[in-house]
C-alpha cells in the first residue's frame, strides 16, 4: 500500500510539475539558508580560532591592568613590568618559555624606501613563544640580547616594502634615528583575528629597544609558554601569585595586572559565533515555516480538484486511511524534493560565499541529515490536516463534485 501511494504520489507531482516545483521552493530556499548559514558560522569559527591558535601553543598573556577590565577586555592603567619580573617568572616551573615585549609605532628607512610599522623590542624567545618561524637569517643571541646590539628582524611586509625581492641580510635599516642591522626574517603569518597585518613589525632586542628607542627600562607585557595544555591553568594561578608577590599587592586588593588564557579567549569567540549562528540558523529557519504553509495550500487545492478522484476510490471500497496515506506521501514527497534540493542550493552557496570570504568550507554532516528529517517533518505536519480532509469526504458528496 505505501508502494501503491509512492507511486501515485510522484504520478500527481509530473502531472503538475510547475506547480509542484513552485510549491517545494520554500522548503528549498528554507534548507539551503539554514546549512549556508550555518556552514559560513562553522567555518568563521574555524578561522578565528585557528588563528588565535597561530599566535602560540599553550599561550599565556600578561598585561599591566586593572583586574575590574577583565570582562571588557580593556587594561586599564597599571605599572608596567620590567625585565626582573620576566626573568622571575621564567624560573617557575612548568613554563617552556618567557618573551618580555615591548613596542610603538616607527619610520623605518633603507635608501630611498620608508615605510611606517610596529617596533617591538623582545627576546629570542619572541619566535618561540608565538610559534613563529625564522626562514631567512636568524635570531638574536643571549649576548647580543645582554650587549643590547643594534640588531633587527624584519616581518614579511616590511621585507617587502624595503627590499622588494632584494636580499635584506646584511643591510642596514634606520629606526628612530638608530642604525639597525638586519640579520633574519620571519616567517609570513597574514592576517590576524582582528584584521591587523601580524607581517608588518620589526623585532630588535629589547635591551636595544629600550635604551636607543625608548629610553626606559619597561616592559609593556609579557608572552608565557607553559609546557603543556594541561599546565597552563597551574601557570596562570603561579603567575599571578608571584606578581602579586612582587608587585605588593595586599590580599583582598585586585589585580593590577591580567594574566589571560588564549584558550579562554578561543572559548569566548566559540561560543559567541555559535550563538550567532544559532540565530541566523533560526531566522533562516523561518522559511521553512512558510514553505510548510505553502505545501499545505496547495495540498488543499489538490484535495479539491481531485474530490471526484477521492470519491471514486472511497466508493469502490478504499478505506479513509488509504486516502489519508495517498495525500500525506505526496506532502512528503514535495518537502523530501525540496529538501534535496536546498541541501545542494545550501552546500554551493556555502562553498562560494566560503571561497569568496577566504573563511574554511566547514560542513557538517549531521546539520545535512537534521535538515533534510526536518523538510519531512514539515511534509508530514503540514500535508496531515489536507490529508485527513480527503480521507473524511462522504463518497456520494465527492461523487457530486462538480
Amino acid at each position: 500500500m505505501l508502494w501503491a501511494a509512492l507511486l501515485m504520489a510522484v504520478r500527481a507531482i509530473r502531472r503538475n510539475l510547475l506547480r509542484s516545483m513552485l510549491t517545494t521552493l520554500g522548503i528549498v530556499i528554507g534548507v539551503g539558508a539554514v546549512i549556508a548559514m550555518v556552514t559560513l558560522g562553522q567555518g568563521a569559527t574555524a578561522r578565528v580560532t585557528g588563528e588565535i591558535a597561530s599566535l602560540g601553543d599553550n599561550l599565556l598573556v600578561i598585561v599591566p591592568g586593572n583586574a575590574g577590565n577583565k570582562h571588557s577586555g580593556v587594561a586599564g592603567a597599571a605599572t608596567p613590568f620590567s625585565l626582573r619580573d620576566a626573568d622571575a617568572v621564567a624560573e617557575l616551573s612548568e613554563i617552556a618559555a618567557v618573551a618580555p615585549l615591548s613596542g610603538r609605532g616607527v619610520r623605518v628607512v633603507y635608501g630611498a624606501e620608508n615605510t611606517a610599522t610596529t617596533l617591538q623590542g623582545t627576546t629570542s624567545d619572541f619566535v618561540r613563544v608565538r610559534g613563529w618561524a625564522v626562514p631567512e637569517g636568524r635570531m638574536f643571541h643571549a649576548a647580543e640580547e645582554r650587549a643590547g646590539a643594534p640588531l633587527c628582524v624584519l616581518g614579511a611586509t616590511v621585507r617587502e616594502h624595503l627590499f622588494g625581492t632584494q636580499n635584506p641580510l646584511g643591510a642596514s635599516i634606520r629606526i628612530s634615528n638608530v642604525s639597525c642591522e638586519v640579520i633574519g626574517v620571519l616567517e609570513e603569518k597574514g592576517q590576524g583575528t582582528f584584521g591587523n597585518d601580524q607581517d608588518d613589525l620589526v623585532l630588535m632586542p629589547l635591551t636595544a629597544y629600550q635604551r636607543r628607542v625608548a629610553n626606559s627600562d619597561d616592559v609593556a607585557m609579557m608572552f608565557v609558554s607553559a609546557t603543556s595544555s594541561s599546565a597552563t591553568p597551574r601557570v596562570q594561578t603561579r603567575i599571578t601569585d608571584l606578581l602579586r608577590q612582587r608587585r605588593g599587592i595586599r590580599q583582598g586588593d585586585e589585580d593590577d595586572f591580567v594574566v589571560r588564557d588564549m584558550k579562554e579567549v578561543t572559548s569566548i569567540v566559540e561560543s559567541a559565533t555559535g550563538v550567532l549562528t544559532a540565530l541566523l540558523g533560526a531566522i533562516a529557519a523561518i522559511s521553512l515555516l512558510v514553505g510548510g504553509i505553502g505545501i499545505m495550500n496547495i495540498m488543499l487545492v489538490s484535495v479539491t480538484e481531485r474530490t471526484r478522484e477521492i470519491g471514486i476510490r472511497l466508493a469502490v471500497g478504499a478505506r479513509g486511511r488509504e486516502v489519508l496515506l495517498q495525500f500525506l506521501v505526496e506532502a512528503v514527497v514535495l518537502s523530501l524534493l525540496g529538501g534535496v534540493l536546498g541541501v545542494g542550493l545550501g552546500l554551493g552557496a556555502s562553498w562560494v560565499a566560503a571561497r569568496a570570504l577566504d573563511v574554511p568550507f566547514v560542513w557538517v554532516p549531521e546539520l545535512v541529515a537534521l535538515a533534510f528529517a526536518f523538510s519531512a517533518a514539515v511534509g508530514v505536519t503540514f500535508g496531515f490536516f489536507p490529508a485527513r480532509k480527503a480521507a473524511r469526504m462522504n463518497p456520494i458528496d465527492a461523487l457530486r463534485h462538480e
